[in-house]
């Protein structure tokens, strides 16, 4: 978490930025992060996207739950936090999302990158780990909104 706070203040030092925390997942990474960040930032806004529904398995389409007003967005340096970027359908749906609103800059920073399930070519700005293809849970990530409350990251096994 320091290391992409310290990564982040480096590169927006003298911006503030406005972060966008895709919900759910990303609470409490997001919530861990700006607290270590030491750049003042302009606001915190959160979005809302749908690609799972109930299981494992995404639908292989994402959709907007609860999207940004113009002004969130347009002339702002942002950055997009993400819990996990697996197959990229909805990570590439929000940035496609925010470029709309003609942002000044967009940035993605994440927690976890699963590169193996990647369906849809996704770049990491800043990133805390690369893991395998594995179901992971807890620290806001869930399956069927359960497990989000878990203090760390954990395999869920079939």
């Amino acid at each position: 978490m320091r290391r992409l706070a310290a990564e982040l203040d480096r590169d927006y030092g003298a911006g503030s930025p406005t972060v966008v925390g895709i919900l759910r997942g990303s609470f409490m990474f997001l919530a861990d992060l700006v607290r270590q960040m030491q750049t003042p930032l302009r606001s915190i806004e959160f979005m809302q996207m749908s690609s799972y529904g109930s299981g494992a398995v995404s639908s292989g389409r994402a959709r907007v739950v609860i999207g940004l007003s113009q002004e969130a967005v347009t002339g702002r340096n942002v950055i997009v936090v993400e819990d996990i970027v697996d197959t990229g359908i909805t990570t590439s749906a929000v940035l496609r999302y925010l470029n709309w609103r003609r942002p000044t800059s967009l940035r993605l920073c994440a927690l976890l990158d699963k590169p193996d399930r990647r369906r849809v070519p996704v770049a990491v700005d800043y990133l805390g780990f690369t893991v395998p293809d594995r179901f992971l849970v807890g620290y806001g990530t869930d399956l069927n909104q359960r497990y989000r409350q878990l203090p760390a990251i954990y395999t869920l096994e079939s």
